[in-house]
């Protein structure tokens, strides 16, 4: 029974690779970062710059784009990289993927393993997932069917370590823009592993602080006993964020956020994320 299933495994993860539309290897060449082997095909292209930073720094940088600009009506993306121990890698864009508009029946989605990410131990990982509602400024707010984003982590094989799923729906009864009232992004923060674990600190350091300062309202507005002008009255946050552990040992954290503007996410991610110029070569957002 345990052959048979494992040969099934196999078929399965064949038939995945032939369907996949990218395929990406790095592997440790003359002790460096290197990628071995790059396969893409249509609406799917990967950009491996030469060097990304400081020479110094061991990373391979991959950046991800479509024809058309984005992911249009029809359009499959299905990645799978793999990256070999003591090597580091950064998959990114080189800006916002856009999601236009799907004809009729033909759905559109991009499929990274459908966001699978498997870890040993000593494995280092930060994942950051962020959608915004379109273009708001415009009056294009949360104006789609259904969106559902998942990131699921495995310890050593098969182990769930961290699993997460988003959903946005539209219903019978309110719509997406409706519930999320006036937060035009929201956004998940991944950092797990030990070459993360000051980082991680700071963070939640920060996370603490940003949010504990919220909780005071200005002292212009107090009475005696902690009492405002409007008791009832609460002005709502531009910017939410939370902060909490995972894993054997807190080894992972994540972060979530909902905030009123795309730019106070990218200043928060380029704040907290600098620390990784070190491991990266660059700063990410930076």
């Amino acid at each position: 029974m345990a052959a048979h299933r494992h040969r099934e495994r196999e078929r399965e993860m064949e038939s995945k690779i032939e369907a996949a539309t990218g395929k990406l290897v790095v592997k440790k060449v003359g002790g460096k970062s290197t990628v071995t082997r790059c396969f893409s095909k249509y609406p799917l292209k990967f950009i491996i710059p030469n060097k990304v930073g400081s020479s110094e720094t061991d990373a391979v940088w991959v950046y991800t784009l479509t024809y058309g600009g984005g992911i249009v009506s029809g359009d499959s993306i299905s990645c799978e990289i793999t990256v070999a121990d003591a090597c580091t890698a950064v998959l990114t864009t080189q800006a916002s993927t856009k999601v236009y508009k799907s004809l009729g029946s033909k759905s559109s989605e991009q499929i990274l393993e459908k966001q699978i990410f498997r870890v040993v131990l000593d494995s280092s990982l930060v994942i950051v997932d962020w959608i915004t509602s379109g273009r708001h400024e415009s009056g294009e707010k949360w104006d789609f069917e259904l969106y559902r984003s998942t990131n699921h982590i495995f310890l050593e094989g098969d182990q769930p370590l961290f699993l997460d799923s988003v959903l946005l729906e539209q219903g019978s009864i309110t719509n997406i823009a409706e519930r999320m009232q006036d937060y035009q992004v929201i956004a998940m923060v991944i950092l797990l592993g030990p070459k993360l674990k000051q980082i991680q600190i700071q963070v939640q350091e920060n996370v603490r602080r940003m949010m504990s300062e919220q909780l005071y309202l200005p002292s212009t507005g107090l009475r005696p006993h902690g009492k405002t002008q409007s008791d009832h009255f609460l002005a709502k946050p531009s910017f939410v964020v939370s902060c909490s552990a995972f894993g054997p040992k807190g080894i992972g954290i994540v972060v979530r956020i909902a905030a009123m503007t795309t730019e106070s996410v990218y200043r928060f991610l380029q704040h907290q994320l600098t620390g990784m110029e070190t491991l990266l070569g660059v700063s990410p957002y930076s």
